[in-house]
């Protein structure tokens, strides 16, 4: 009964008045990119845009992220939730609301909106709810949070491409993926910056469910 309990308060969203209380101030992280050297905080170029995806675990994620031509920088975070300036102990209890995101800053003259959003579905499972593969919790659902209407459209239209996608290769599960305004992102401590760079033969946990979509 205690094991069930807990694999439910963990699978179930937090009410803002349950949530814990955090902190006034941001938790120590690193100040710049690990793999390119750049700040993780700004300032940014100009003209260049951000995204927050969620896909289970951050670390596969992010360097999912990082290896995309266009993109500028990337880091791990926690979003979507209550708690102000969550640790890591606190996100996978449960009670804090947020999910594991990835901050991508990218030049959409050289990557588009669509070509990530295509890359985000394509790279994970958006199906599993409060969980990705054997990470399990309201912490690793998929989400995608974004600056404007413009991009929570093309979120969208995006998610609903590779649903049909999903059910011409005969996947009958329904997407589940987050899509809204983002909130404050909060960086993770710096230990999970790049975490895979730092550790070559760390855990992933990306898998996808094989279907590929078509985003003009």
């Amino acid at each position: 009964m205690f094991l069930m309990d807990a694999f439910n308060k963990k699978t179930v969203m937090p009410d803002a008045a349950k949530s814990l209380p955090g902190r006034p101030q941001p938790i120590p992280t690193s100040t710049h990119h690990f793999v390119n050297g750049r700040p993780l905080a700004g300032p940014y170029p100009d003209g260049f845009k951000k995204i927050l995806l969620g896909m289970g675990c951050f670390w596969g994620a992010e360097r999912h992220f990082w290896k995309i031509p266009g993109v500028w920088v990337t880091a791990a975070g926690y979003s979507g939730g209550f708690t102000p300036n969550p640790t890591y102990q606190e996100t996978v209890t449960g009670l804090t609301g947020h999910t594991e995101v990835v901050l991508v800053v990218y030049d959409p003259s050289v990557v588009s909106l669509n070509a990530l959003l295509k890359s985000f579905f394509e790279a994970h499972d958006p199906t599993q709810g409060m969980r990705q593969g054997n990470d399990v919790g309201t912490t690793y659902r998929s989400a995608i949070y974004v600056d404007d209407d413009s991009d929570l459209d093309a979120a969208n239209a995006a998610r609903d491409v590779f649903q049909q996608a999903l059910r011409d290769n005969g996947v009958r599960a329904e997407i589940t993926t987050e899509i809204a305004p983002a909130g404050e992102f909060y960086f993770a401590e710096d230990y999970h910056q790049q975490y895979l760079a730092k550790n070559p033969g760390g855990y992933c946990g990306l898998r996808g469910t094989g279907v590929t979509c078509q985003l003009d």
